[in-house]
């Protein structure tokens, strides 16, 4: 029988620290899906506290998350822009730039593997 992983953030041996102190992301192994928390302070910026850590001009690592409160803004090398709220999902592209007016707190995964889907039908 397999196990169930548990852990907490505040135990993580992984914790990447944004330039300037704009925050930092905490980021768990589960069974082999990486999991992350992040907080990004007031004025955190993707191309001021991030690129000279990743040295890429813009994001490059897909990844979802979920906005737990603040105000993110997402910016896609093609133009495109997007606003986020608390409650929402975000699922941006490769090839971004994000940046936070007030403080956000997030939880942020990176791609796993694709579980159970609902039966056909069901909804």
């Amino acid at each position: 029988m397999a196990g169930i992983t548990r852990a907490r953030f505040e135990s993580s041996t992984d914790v990447r620290h944004f330039a300037d102190g704009k925050g930092q992301m905490h980021t768990l192994d589960i069974d082999g899906m990486a999991v992350g928390r992040a907080v990004f302070e007031p004025g955190w910026q993707w191309s001021q506290h991030v690129k000279p850590i990743a040295g890429t001009d813009s994001c490059q690592a897909p990844h979802a998350g979920y906005i737990l409160s603040g105000h993110m803004t997402v910016r896609v090398d093609d133009g495109t822009v997007q606003n986020f709220d608390p409650g929402d999902c975000a699922g941006p592209p490769t090839s971004t730039n994000a940046s936070v007016s007030r403080e956000a707190r997030g939880c942020r995964r990176t791609p796993a593997r694709r579980g159970a889907t609902s039966p056909p039908g069901s909804a």
